[in-house]
């Protein structure tokens, strides 16, 4: 008797499990999104030129960008002369990223039209993802290409000051998100959630 209930137990215990698991899908309220693949904050950065994690591989190795520099310009006693030369990097960096943002929208924005038209092929799909991913890898080089600007202008301590004012090479990232960072952004990148 006792084999039987364990048994019965063992049975419907995957049942159980198989039902909490295949409920909504984490993707559910996202289709009333004008384009799916990007939000209403994502749009907002891309269209401000901001830097949407793309210039992180420069960023979290200890070469500062030019609009967290500005940030910290009087911990990090900038002068005059620096200042003006990142003043005008991260203009023209942001001028650049609002165009390419705008393309890059335009880009997604054809791949959600074309999804929702219906009748993709494999090689219009093919085009679509090829001129998006053109869009986003300049987006990406705008911001990157920016930090590789910065630091001739910039001495190494001012450098050390920026990583160590930004909470770079803290002994565990998620203890404290970094000023100028979205709390939420900063420990998604980081895994500290996961």
């Amino acid at each position: 008797m006792f084999r039987f209930a364990f048994a019965l137990c063992a049975m419907a215990f995957p049942m159980d499990l198989f039902a909490q698991t295949h409920g909504l899908s984490p993707y559910a309220g996202l289709e009333s999104r004008e384009i799916k693949s990007l939000s209403e904050v994502d749009l907002e950065d891309l269209r401000l030129g901001r830097g949407w994690g793309l210039a992180l591989a420069a960023e979290l190795n200890g070469v500062p960008g030019p609009a967290h520099l500005l940030e910290l310009e009087a911990e990090l006693d900038l002068d005059a002369g620096q200042v003006a030369a990142i003043e005008d990097i991260f203009a023209a960096m942001q001028a650049e990223a609002q165009e390419a943002g705008e393309r890059f929208i335009a880009a997604e924005a054809a791949i959600e039209s074309a999804f929702r038209d219906g009748g993709m092929t494999p090689d219009a799909l093919r085009a679509l993802i090829d001129t998006s991913a053109a869009a986003r890898a300049e987006l990406r080089f705008i911001h990157l290409s920016r930090h590789v600007e910065t630091p001739p202008l910039l001495t190494a301590d001012q450098i050390a000051r920026y990583n160590d004012l930004r909470g770079y090479g803290a002994a565990d990232p998620c203890d404290a998100v970094p000023g100028g960072h979205d709390a939420g952004m900063w420990r998604r990148h980081n895994g500290c959630d996961g």
